[in-house]
Formats: structure tokens, sequence, C-alpha cells
């Protein structure tokens, strides 16, 4: 009822909060001011919340606001997120309809909004004048609606936002599709606000297709409302300037004769005078040329906003404003408002692609739309080059990205050719930031005739630069200052499509010169020491500059060189990935290229295997190092280094493949071959003697691993120091080796410390580094601190799987530790959950007859008999002791571990007599493969002391495990773990540990 009056706030001083989308600004300017003059409080709050963040909590926050909320109702308000209908429907149900006195809410749109914005109430601003709009919202908030004097002696307030400023000409329609850019409008708006004396000017600056004219008419609609003149005027030429400037004359009503000179004399006049309207704003749009027109630019009480791509506009006294591609987040948004179809992973797949650009996703997402094809494969399309067949130009983004970019490149070649062939010559480094100091570094008769002059001529380097800047095409990137970098040439920065157009178009011998002296750049750039930790960051910026410079079909041996070497470096370093693609791209080019029997093959495949092998393609490896082996062995002989280190890749193939016997035979020739040709301190001898360790321990001989472990250390920590990656790696297994052996105080001392170096020489990510801290959980947990070891259990699994991937085999061997540890001391179902992919996937990687199916099967039947499953239990067992026998040996201590556990079972199910027998005959083979010490051996003893307890044999089972109980006082102490469980007579059980091949 227009007579009632309804508080705006509580209690004391009346307050509104308005809502409203950015979009929107002019009008809560406008409400904002007809309310303050009526002595309301108000507050503004942009409406824009997180589309990761339900709508309905969205709309609880709001509540939260002061006073009254004032929403104020547009097509914008709700394509935030962007969101349903259906979606506004249910959260407007949910949290406004309940309390309906505390939201009111004005129109201001025609289009169709969802239906219970109804819930508002709201007063319809549309199609009215300004007084009858204010007379509404003051009924909708039960305000007097008595005029009020306006105040004199002061500037007016905002203006009506449905009506234009008294003269406006030029202005571009605005964007409906619009994202984000809040914080550039602002300050924007911010720095012309705040201004001094004369005109306040403002330059919105970046590269081409960042959207810089469409963030300046967004601004021009926000913010127009508070200006009596807004006048755009395109500035790419100074003679189009000056002449749509001077159209203005006759807007101003200024008498002036026809001539566009004296027009524009008397326009600059007038706008310096600031009559006849003081509140002007002008837009001088594609001003990339200060030079040309900075003489032009008008003085006096308003306000210029520039668009340009020079950043060299803060040398004419404007403030800058730097316009970057879009957020994520904004991409996102504006590529759902474009391509409906899209779902939000679909959007930041596609805006990943190219690197968020505003013209590109408007003009890719609009084809998107319109097609059939999935991202995948309109990814790939662009792969092949922005044209016309794969983007739809737009009203709001007219000029087509390439054709945009044409114009600017032979703009370039007509000032400075220089700079267009630097350009070129970076496109064959990867896009994103490229090494030019590589070039520059590089000795003067190496480089094309081309660039050999810019790169030697500071001057000539400097001006390239400089106008490559001002265009911004490229982004200088450096530690040091803009100055000291356009001297330095650190870095460029130069956007992937971008770089994709500089490189149409190329003559055949100019592209021939560029890439060979981009991949001499790289070669030389090469530090040659790969498992160096101090020389990764060199690498990790030249690998991804191979495949531009197409380094594979480089004969150059100092490239092949750095193809090798960075196969090592991806190797040491964790990236398997990455390594394996280029391995198999370089197999397929050099065998092309080389034929299949050329050195480089042979070199080529030892480092390709170590990496197929460090993701656990053991077959795969096996065939590539079998070959190699054969065919050294025929043409050089056994003693050849070559072939000795192609064995070395055998051996260890076989070792993944769990054919332990073969692989030690092997590693046991080349390591006395290593010893004979370079004596007992050269590094492959060490590297060899480290392999033989390894494979000794595979056959459950530790002490003999152990002891050649302990002198392999000794001699890496004096030939290679204390941080080197090798001899950090001999410390693990040294470690590994205490520890299976029983002496776990002993491990646990040295893997401690040898974890924190691992972290600090190679990072907390890098496989070795996780292998470290993996056997540190296992050591506190034979140790019995359980809340350690828990708290590195989970942490090394989660970093392995995000690092490494789910099916990696550190991933599967951290899993089935953390598995035996979660069913002793967790979550049972999380134990059970882990173990089944554990199982499923060694069987996957390795086949049912590896010892190490076996083995993840023994610690799942474990699992089953803790949750009653005890015929399941049984079956798996007694399966998995048959596995392991056959896969190993009776005599293996994984085969004994999985009879020990299989004896438990036997008594579950009601075969004491079977299960003693079996204790006994672990017992006997225990003690003379382990010793009679041994954990393994004592677990033995003790199990069988419980199994002549269940036949009744008391007398015979208290003189066992009296004698059982003594020896694990004297090795591990009255208090450990295992000592306590055992007095308790908890029958002791084994776990199954994968070990490192």
């Amino acid at each position: 009822m227009p007579g009632t009056r309804r508080p705006v706030g509580g209690t004391g001083a009346q307050t509104v909060t308005i809502s409203f989308a950015g979009f929107n600004r002019a009008w809560s300017a406008w409400i904002t001011d007809r309310l303050e003059r009526r002595g309301v409080t108000v507050r503004q709050q942009r409406w824009d919340p997180p589309v990761e963040i339900p709508l309905e909590e969205s709309l609880r926050d709001l509540r939260l606001a002061q006073g009254r909320i004032l929403v104020i109702l547009s097509d914008w308000y709700f394509q935030l997120g962007p969101r349903s209908h259906d979606e506004w429907n249910r959260a407007l149900r949910a949290e406004v309809a309940p309390d309906p006195d505390r939201f009111a809410a004005v129109c201001v749109t025609t289009s169709a909004l969802p239906g219970a914005t109804s819930v508002f109430g709201a007063a319809d601003l549309t199609n009215v004048g300004a007084d009858e709009a204010e007379r509404r919202l003051l009924a909708r908030l039960g305000l007097p609606d008595d005029p009020l004097p306006e105040p004199s002696g002061s500037r007016p307030g905002p203006r009506y936002p449905a009506e234009t400023p008294q003269v406006w000409g030029g202005v571009p329609r605005r964007n409906i599709r619009f994202t984000g850019r809040e914080e550039l409008l602002t300050n924007a708006y911010r720095s012309l606000q705040e201004s001094g004396t004369g005109a306040g000017v403002v330059t919105l600056h970046g590269m081409s297709g960042v959207g810089k004219t469409q963030l300046a008419a967004e601004y021009v609609y926000r913010f127009g409302s508070e200006y009596d003149v807004v006048w755009w005027v395109p500035a790419d030429r100074r003679a189009l300037y000056r002449q749509k400037l001077a159209e203005l004359a006759p807007e101003l009503g200024l008498s002036t004769g026809a001539e566009y000179g004296e027009r524009l004399r008397a326009v600059r006049d007038a706008l310096r005078r600031g009559d006849p309207h003081s509140h002007w704003l002008l837009i001088l749009d594609g001003a990339d040329d200060p030079d040309q027109i900075w003489d032009l630019l008008p003085t006096g009480p308003g306000h210029v906003l520039i668009t340009s791509r020079n950043p060299e506009w803060s040398e004419h006294n404007s403030d800058l404003v730097e316009v970057p591609v879009y957020a994520r987040h904004e991409s996102v948004a504006f590529i759902r408002r474009r391509a409906s179809r899209l779902t939000p992973a679909e959007a930041d797949q596609l805006a990943d692609a190219l690197e968020d650009l505003p013209l590109l996703l408007d003009q890719t997402a609009g084809w998107l739309n319109d097609s059939d094809l999935s991202v995948d494969e309109y990814i790939g399309l662009l792969e092949g080059g922005i044209d016309q067949d794969v983007v739809k130009v737009s009203a709001d983004f007219p000029l087509a990205f390439q054709t945009a970019w044409s114009i600017l490149l032979n703009k370039l070649k007509d000032t400075v050719p220089e700079s267009v062939d630097l350009l070129r010559l970076c496109s064959f480094f990867a896009p994103g930031s490229i090494p030019v100091r590589m070039l520059k570094e590089m000795p003067p008769g190496e480089l094309p005739e081309q660039v050999a002059g810019l790169m030697n001529d500071p001057l000539l380097w400097n001006r390239a630069i400089s106008q490559l800047r001002q265009y911004s095409v490229v982004r200088l990137e450096s530690h040091e200052s803009v100055v000291d970098a356009a001297s330095s040439g650190e870095s460029l920065y130069i956007h992937r499509m971008v770089h994709q157009i500089v490189g149409h178009d190329m003559a055949d011998q100019d592209r021939q010169e560029f890439i060979d002296v981009v991949r001499r750049a790289l070669a030389a750039a090469d530090p040659g020491q790969p498992i160096d930790t101090r020389l990764w960051p060199a690498y990790a910026e030249i690998t991804p500059h191979l495949k531009w410079a197409d380094v594979l079909r480089s004969t150059d041996p100092a490239v092949q060189t750095l193809v090798l070497n960075c196969l090592r470096y991806m190797y040491f370093s964790g990236e398997y990935r990455a390594g394996i693609k280029l391995g198999e791209r370089a197999m397929n080019t050099w065998q092309e290229l080389l034929g299949d029997n050329h050195a480089r093959i042979w070199d080529l495949s030892y480092h390709y295997a170590n990496l197929l092998r460090a993701v656990g393609d053991y077959t795969g490896t096996e065939a590539i190092e079998r070959a190699a082996v054969e065919h050294l062995r025929a043409e050089r002989g056994t003693q050849d280094l070559e072939h000795l280190r192609a064995a070395t890749g055998l051996a260890a193939d076989l070792r993944g493949l769990g054919r332990y016997d073969e692989a030690l035979e092997i590693s046991a020739g080349v390591a006395a071959a290593y010893q004979e040709l370079l004596g007992d301190q050269d590094s492959r001898t060490l590297n060899a003697q480290n392999n033989l360790a390894v494979s000794l321990r595979l056959l459950g001989r530790y002490r003999e691993s152990l002891e050649l472990n302990r002198r392999t250390l000794d001699s890496r920590r004096q030939l290679l120091g204390q941080r080197h990656t090798w001899t950090l790696s001999s410390e693990i297994h040294y470690a590994t080796d205490l520890r299976l052996l029983g002496r776990y105080g002993d491990a646990m001392s040295l893997q401690n410390q040898s974890a924190q170096v691992h972290r600090r020489v190679l990072g907390p990510d890098n496989p070795q580094t996780l292998r470290a801290e993996f056997n540190l959980a296992l050591c506190h947990y034979r140790s019995g601190e359980r809340t350690k070891a828990a708290a590195l259990f989970t942490r090394v699994l989660e970093r392995c799987e995000r690092v490494l991937g789910d099916s990696h085999p550190l991933t599967m061997m951290f899993a089935a530790g953390q598995s035996c540890f979660a069913r002793e001391h967790a979550n049972i179902d999380q134990a059970r959950a882990i173990s089944e992919k554990v199982v499923a996937g060694y069987a996957d990687m390795l086949g049912d007859e590896h010892p190490y199916v076996a083995g993840a099967r023994a610690n799942h039947a474990l699992i089953l008999r803790n949750v009653g499953e005890r015929d399941h239990a049984h079956a798996l067992m007694e399966e998995a002791l048959a596995a392991m026998t056959s896969a190993v040996g009776e005599n293996h201590p994984w085969t004994l571990g999985c009879a020990v556990n299989a004896s438990a079972v036997r008594n579950l199910v009601g075969d004491p007599e079977s299960a003693a027998t079996l204790t006994d005959s672990v017992v006997t083979r225990a003690v003379e493969v382990l010793g009679r010490t041994h954990p393994l051996t004592l677990s033995a003893r003790i199990a069988h002391a419980a199994d002549l307890r269940g036949l009744r044999e008391r007398q015979r089972a208290e003189k066992i495990e009296g004698e059982a109980l003594e020896d694990l006082v004297s090795t591990l102490g009255p208090q450990h773990v295992h000592t306590i469980s055992a007095r308790s007579r908890n029958r002791p059980y084994w776990d199954f540990e994968p070990l490192i091949v």
C-alpha cells in the first residue's frame, strides 16, 4: 500500500545494503545517492558468488549484511556463476521466502527472470523516468517520498542510469557477455577520480586480443552516467583522431567553420575550459603510438581513457592499468556464456589451451558452440593454426585473431624489421618464457645474418625489444629492473597463440637457419651433468624447447648428446612420463635417421629403458635391453663398457620380472668385469656393486647385501661426496638392509638423517626422496613408533599418488605398506580397500606368477582373517604360499613369512596339526637361512610355541616360548613392541614388503 511505512533498518539509524551485479553499478550509485539524501545509511555490496560455493550458502552470507537488503534484479545478477533458473528458484525459496521482510528489490530489466524472484516483490524501474523511479524505490522501502530540495553549491549526484549523457558518440554497443575485470575497472575509476588538476588520463594497456576495448566500453557503461559528455575516438592514426575529435564540435554547440582543423581547436578549447560541460570523458581507442597524438590530448576538468598496446603512455602523464589475460575463473565463466553446452571442466580445458586470452576465448568458444566437436578434438584442430575455419568472429571482437596479428607484424616489419626476425627466431623455442640469453651467449659466427647484428649490438637489441614491448607482443621477464632486463635480455614471454602465428609463412631458408641456431643454443646451454641436482633448474629450462626446435632431427653430435642428457635428467628427477614420450620419439626418429645399429641407438635405448623400467614396464625394457646385449656382445665382446651397461639394464629388468637368480648371475658378472676394467673406486664399479646388492636382497640374502652396500656407501661418500644422489641412494639401501635384519635402531638413525638431506637436496616430491621417507616410515613402524609411522605413511602415499599416479611401482609399494599398517593400527576397511587395489595392480602389471602378487595376496588374506572371513582367508593364504614357494623357493624369507601366516589361518579353520608341522619346518629353515635371532625366525618360534600349546604340548611349548622371549629381549629389548606382544601371547604375523628392484 502506498501509505504503508516499514522501517528500513532495525532500531536506530536506518540502513540499507544494496546487492548488485557489477554490470549494474550505475543503478547502485544512483539509488545510493537517492537514499543517502534522505538520511539512510547505505552499504553497497557487489554480488559475485563463487561458482564452487552452493547458491544457498552465498545467499545466507548475503543475509549477514546490515539492515534491509535491497537487490537490484537484472539479467546479470542471475547470470553470475553461471547458474540455471532452476538453481535460483530452489535457492530463493529456501533462503529468501522464509524472511521476505528482510529483502526488497528493484527490477531494471525486461528480460525473463527466475520465477521465484516474485518473492522479492520488486519495484519495476524499467521504462520510467527518474522521478517515478525514485517514487517507486521509496515506496518499496517504506520511506516517505516528499520532494527534497537539491543541495546548493555542490556537484549534482549521479545521473539516472536510464538517461544517457547529454553528448554521447562513437561508443561501441555493450558486450552482454562481459565477464569479470572488477578490479581493473575499480583501479581505472579510482585513478581518474583521484587525478589532479587538468585532465585525468588513464591508459589500459596490454597485448592484442586481451580485451582492452571491451574493458573501456564497459567502463563507459558503468560510469558514463557521471559525465555530461562521453565521446569515443579511434586513435590508431593521427589524421583519423583529429577528424573524429573535431566532430565533437557541433555536439557541444560550438560555432565554427566547416574546416575540421578549426573545429578541432574549438573542441580542445571547450574541453580545457569545461564550457559548456565540465564533466566529460574522452576515450581514445587503439592509441598505440603516443608520439603521434600525445600533443593533441585535451586538458581540463574531464577525464581521458586510452586503450593501447604501448606502455610508453606512462611517459606522457598517464597512469597505466595493465590488462592481463583473464584469470582462470573469469575464462571459465566467459566461455560458458559463449558456449553454454560446455561443462566447467571443458571450459577450463579450452581456457588452458588458449592461455586465457579473451579474444581467442570468444572466437573459439563461439565456433565450438555451433559444432559437435569435443573440446579435445577442437584443441587438436587449433594446434594446426588459428585460422578463419576454426573461429567465429563476433560483433564484440570483430577482428579475427590471426588478421589482427598479421596487421601488427606488417607494421613491425616496416619500422624495426630486426624485431620480426627476433620473433621468428623465438618461434623455435617453446611458447611462454623464451630464454633469449642463450642466443646472446653464442659466438657471433654461429648466428644467422638476420639476427647476428641484433645480438651483438646492444643499441639495436634494445630498439627491437622496445618496439616489441610497445605493442605488447612480448613481456620482459627478469629478476632485475626493467632497464637492466632490456639490456641483459634474460627471457621474453610470448603468448602461445602469438608464437604460433609468428611462425607462419616463413621462408624455408630462414626456417632452417633459425632452427639450427636454436638447436646449437640449447646444446651450448647443456650443463653436461644431469645427475647433479644443482643443475636440474638448467635442464628444467631446456627440456620444454626440445620439441619446438625439433632437436631429434639434428645430426649434430652435441645436440644428440643434449637429448641423452635430458633423458637422464628426466629419469633422475622423476619426470618419467615426459621422458618416455621424448625417448619414444627419439627412438623412432634416430632409427630412421641413423639406422638400427648406430652407436647412438644403443646409448638411447639404455636411457629410454631406464625410464620405462621406472614405471614398471619390465617386459618392454627386457626386450630392448636383451637386443642391445646380444648385438653389443657379438660386435664388441663381453668386456666392452657399452655391453656391460646394457647388461646392467637387463639384470634390472629381470629383477623387475621376478627372475632373481638370472639377475644375480648377470649382476655378479657385470660387477666383476667393471672391477677388472676400471678398478674398485670407479663410479661405474660402485653402481654395479649397488645393483648386485639389490639382487642379493631380493633373494633374501640380507647379510651379503648389507656388507656390499656398506662398502658401496663408504666408497661413494669418499668419491662423490655426502650429498650426491647416488650416495643418498646407497643410504636408503643400507638402511633397508639394516631394517630387514632387525637392526631397527641403526636403520632408524641412518634413515632419519638421510631423509632430511634428501628433502633438501632432491626436493620433497622427488621419487628417491619419497623412497627415503617411506623407508623411514617402515623404520618407525618396526620400532613401535606408530604415531610417527601413521603420519608418514599417509603423507608419502598421497604425495606419490599426486606426483607419479596410482599405478606407478612406487605408489604400489607405498600402498602395500600403508595397507599393512592400517590393518593393525588404523581402519580395517581402509586397509581392505587399499589392499584390493594393490593385489589387482600387481597382477595387471606383473602377472599372476610374480612373487609380488603372491606376497600381496598373503597380506590380503590377513585382512580377511581379521574381518572374520576365515574360509576365504585360508584359501587365499594357501594359494599365496604355494605361489611364493614356486616363485622363489621354500627357503626364501618371503616363503617362510607366508608359512608363518598360513599356520595361523590353519588353526582358525580347525587344522592345528598341520599348523604345528608347518611352523616346525619354518623354524628349522629360518634358523638356517636367517639365523636364530632374526625377527622372522623369532616370530616363527613364537608361532610354533602357540601351535604346540594348541595341541596341548604345554611343556615343549613353554620351553620354546621361553627361549624365544629371551632372544627377543636380548636382540630387540624388553620394551620393544614385538617383545611385549610375544609376552602377551599375541600370535605373530608377517607382512610382505615389496622391495626396490
